[in-house]
């Protein structure tokens, strides 16, 4: 594995090579797809996307999950399933990944290209006689929730697999929507390519992580990813202590990043915010990254320092002190979300910060939360 830095690097650069926005790694259920959807709404919202192109996108998002969900494959390998949000200068492209058995293959290629050669007006026309002849299967329909994803944007499904040993393989759907909500190739006429889409599954699971958020943190977004971390806690066997705390550092690490937004254009420039959540054994590390103004790093050094050196009893006494220098008429809580963040993990702050230029440097901020 890589050594902590080297691995948030190869986050942040698989973030910028992808232009990603959003990545899921686990089960897909009835509970998180709403939370799901609703991340993509409200991010959606500062764009240029007009109503038609969100109902178009949001209807592909809703089939794809339900593809998922409906072909995993076992729950041996449902962990595998992977939800991925891009966002493109020319509109918003959503990936989904699963494991399938490689004897499926065939078929399922054979629909795919069936359905990739139909032009928009013959795909309506299929879809009405798949409709009309009932060819359901224990499995959703044969090909009906492909084509129904095809209809819905009118236009080729880009798709690839990729294989994992002799039995199974990675299933990979792809596609690109513009703001009408058209779909179109990415790309040159070259075949899709879902190799990278694996390696980040692969790099997500090495490292336990179980999601990945990266963008400007407006207050309608933040609480969406509070929203869905928080189904995703309830979902599993944490118990409810443990998922009090992690929320709670999770609110503060949110807080903390919105605290040093310089504003949404520079970081586009010089590195976009960043949430990582994951989880093993019983213990959720937080990881959040973000821009900081290189002439407020060592005042914010020293606070770290403090709060690091500090044991309960010391927490305790540094609360109350930044609880009595509170100023009402000010929205920013100081080192209330640090110190919260340093009692609810019963550990350390560990951070670093990495200079980018003679103004910014990107800073990382990692929390663990244990119920052991």
């Amino acid at each position: 594995m890589l050594p902590y830095m080297d691995f948030i690097r190869a986050i942040r650069q698989k973030i910028h090579e992808g232009n990603l926005m959003f990545v899921y790694r686990g089960v897909v259920t009835v509970e998180n797809t709403s939370s799901l959807l609703m991340l993509l709404e409200k991010e959606m919202e500062s764009s240029e996307f007009g109503f038609q192109g969100r109902k178009r996108l949001f209807m592909f998002v809703l089939e794809s999950l339900q593809n998922v969900s409906r072909h995993s494959t076992s729950d041996d390998y449902s962990e595998m399933s992977l939800v991925m949000y891009s966002r493109r200068p020319d509109g918003y492209t959503v990936t989904t990944g699963n494991v399938i058995e490689t004897s499926q293959i065939g078929n399922l290629k054979k629909k795919l290209e069936e359905i990739n050669n139909l032009e928009p007006g013959e795909i309506r026309t299929v879809y009405r006689q798949m409709l009309n002849a009932s060819e359901f299967s224990t499995k959703g329909g044969a090909g009906l929730g492909l084509i129904e994803m095809a209809k819905k944007t009118g236009n080729r499904l880009d798709y690839d697999f990729v294989q994992l040993d002799g039995d199974y393989s990675y299933f990979i759907l792809s596609k690109t929507v513009d703001s009408k909500g058209t779909g179109f190739r990415t790309g040159s006429a070259g075949r899709f390519e879902g190799r990278s889409v694996s390696e980040l599954e692969q790099l997500m699971a090495s490292y336990n992580i179980y999601m990945i958020w990266s963008g400007h943190f407006s207050p309608d977004v933040s609480k969406e990813v509070l929203s869905f971390a928080e189904t995703r806690l309830s979902e599993g066997d944490t118990d409810t202590a443990l998922r009090r705390k992690v929320f709670g550092v999770l609110v503060e690490a949110l807080d903390n990043v919105a605290r040093h937004n310089p504003g949404q254009t520079v970081e586009e420039q010089y590195g976009m915010p960043l949430v990582l959540i994951r989880f093993k054994e019983k213990e959720y590390t937080i990881t959040t990254g973000n821009l900081i103004e290189n002439d407020k790093i060592s005042p914010f050094r020293q606070k770290l320092d403090t709060i690091n050196n500090a044991d309960r009893e010391g927490l305790k006494n540094l609360l109350k002190q930044s609880l009595m220098n509170q100023q009402m008429n000010v929205q920013s809580t100081g080192n209330l979300g640090l110190i919260e963040m340093a009692r609810k993990s019963d550990g350390k702050l560990n951070y670093n910060f990495e200079k980018i230029n003679d103004r910014y440097s990107y800073f990382i901020l990692e929390v663990k939360v244990s119920g052991r």
